[in-house]
């Protein structure tokens, strides 16, 4: 490839690039100054409220943690740590953030990708089912659909979760309420719980794009030619109409990341979001920090991919515009 070949993705890997410290930057010093302003970290660090030390581990913690310096030195410190990885060790814990994260972390990132994975799945079969109905049983179909991925997309997902331990586990027996336990069965329900909200937002996203691809002249043209409507679906309109879908992808991870929090609390399941709320309430600000500074690079990461995804499954992206000539040269020639 010649050198002018490389310059595009060399712009595209460098805005990436950017974009990741900026996301970090960011995450960083928004935590380090609302974790500041609920508190001296010094307690935390000395074992929370009521703790009996003496004035010579304070002095040596003080001293440790530069808590003896402005406010603004201690915001660049910890900005080096975090460039550097070097996050320390937990104030709670006594363990280093990072052997903490590294153990927590496969659970959280297993229950995302199940989740993503079936809200995807969800996606796809309720486009099938769509497709499949015809004539007055396919618009009673297709309002039915869209009255699920409504309630679905709002739904919280503490109540949400609520409800299916409550009618799985409690009523029916037929699933574990918490999944502690190294069961298959017991990822069941965190993962339908996080999955189900994402679904209905794919589901209507893909949907409106989903109609205008079934309107476009390829699709009619395909009909034309007497392909199916499961036919058209399959080799035409999904492909165009799962690129909405595709570009939001990368949110819909950091949704689940995030709402991993709520469903780990909920269900009692070990992972990074339990550690995070935990951390949160004791004031560990090396944990807190660390965390979502690998909550934010994973995002960033899942986004790039998604990226690149697009341009693999939309070849239009991949062109470049060419040059249009100006008015008075194309009549000039």
């Amino acid at each position: 490839m010649s050198p002018r070949g490389w310059a595009v993705p060399a712009r595209w890997i460098a805005s990436r690039i950017g974009a990741a410290i900026g996301v970090v930057w960011i995450v960083a010093t928004v935590v380090f100054f609302a974790l500041r302003s609920t508190g001296d970290p010094l307690e935390a660090i000395l074992g929370g409220p009521g703790s009996q030390a003496g004035d010579e581990a304070v002095r040596a913690a003080t001293e440790r943690y530069a808590l003896d310096q402005p406010l603004a030195w201690q915001y660049l410190l910890q900005l080096r740590d975090v460039a550097t990885l070097q996050l320390g060790d937990s104030y709670s814990r006594r363990q280093p953030v990072l052997d903490l994260l590294a153990a927590h972390l496969p659970p959280t990132m297993l229950l995302a990708v199940l989740a993503l994975a079936l809200a995807w799945a969800l996606t796809v079969a309720g486009a099938l089912v769509q497709a499949s109905a015809r004539g007055r049983f396919g618009a009673i179909v297709g309002s039915a659909l869209r009255a699920v991925e409504v309630v679905a997309s709002v739904a919280p997902q503490f109540w949400f979760g609520a409800v299916l331990i409550m009618v799985f586990a409690s009523s029916l027996g037929w699933l574990p309420a918490t999944s502690a336990s190294s069961d298959p069965a017991a990822l069941v329900l965190p993962v339908v719980t996080l999955a189900v909200p994402i679904a209905g937002f794919l589901s209507q996203v893909s949907r409106d794009a989903l109609d205008d691809a079934d309107a476009a002249p390829f699709a009619t043209t395909a009909r034309a030619r007497g392909a199916g409507e499961m036919r058209v679906l399959l080799r035409h309109t999904l492909r165009h109409a799962s690129l909405p879908a595709i570009s939001l992808s990368g949110w819909a991870f950091g949704s689940l990341l995030s709402g991993a929090v709520v469903v780990e609390v909920l269900f009692a399941r070990p992972g990074l979001g339990r550690l995070l709320q935990e951390a949160a309430l004791a004031r560990d600000v090396p944990v807190v920090i660390g965390a979502v500074v690998i909550v934010a690079l994973l995002y960033v990461a899942v986004v790039i991919a998604t990226d690149a995804l697009e341009l693999v499954v939309d070849p239009r992206l991949r062109r470049r515009p060419r040059a249009v000539r100006a008015p008075d040269a194309a009549v000039g020639s």
